[in-house]
This record gives C-alpha cells, structure tokens and sequence, in this order.
C-alpha cells in the first residue's frame, strides 16, 4: 500500500469519513488484488495495469466514490450519479449505510477488462 494513501486516509478530520475511507480502501484491494495506489490531484486513485479503476475524496459532507470503466454496469437506480465519461460516482454520508459488496461487486466487473 501507498504511504502517501496511508497518510491521506490518516488525516481526513472526521471521523466517519476516515472510517469510511478506510473501509473503501480494504474493499478495492479485495476486488482487485493487483491494484496499485497513488495520489494524484490531490485524491487517493487506484489503478490496474496503469489505468484508472477508482478514486476517494472527501468534501465537507461526505464521501465521494467513483468507479471507472463503468459505462455497461447495471447499477440501482439512485444510488449512483453519472459521471463524465464511463464514470460512476456515488457520495457517501454520515449515518448512511454503505453497501460494500455492491461496490465491491461493481469494482471486479469495472476492472476485469482493465
């Protein structure tokens, strides 16, 4: 794992949303073993053989998830805002369940063509 990932996690204010991102990060190394971390603009963004699969922020309040390579993802309606491109992008909020096998089951199926 990326120390500068580590750090950014580490020094997320709140304590949910630390929580949250950590719990993200643990759920994109299951899905995808051989993914690799970096930060770039300012934000986590995991790779797979150099491509984009997911990136996290946080905002005042919540959390911000997207999955890339997702434009033929059948996905719930509501859950997920299109993004540009073939993204999608979730916002994560205090006191809302996450549903991490949906994305980790969204991550595998982004990523197996990556």
């Amino acid at each position: 794992m990326n120390q500068e990932v580590t750090d950014y996690i580490a020094q997320i204010k709140l304590p949910w949303q630390s929580e949250i991102g950590s719990k993200l990060r643990e759920v994109i190394h299951e899905a995808i073993p051989e993914v690799a971390e970096r930060i770039q603009y300012g934000k986590p963004h995991f790779l797979k053989n150099g491509k984009y699969a997911a990136v996290l922020s946080t905002a005042k309040g919540w959390v911000s998830f997207s999955i890339f390579n997702a434009a033929a993802l059948e996905v719930p309606e509501g859950q997920f805002e299109a993004g540009s491109g073939d993204r999608l992008t979730t916002k994560l909020t205090e006191g809302k369940a996450v549903d991490y096998e949906l994305l980790s089951t969204l991550l595998k199926q982004a990523s197996a063509a990556l």
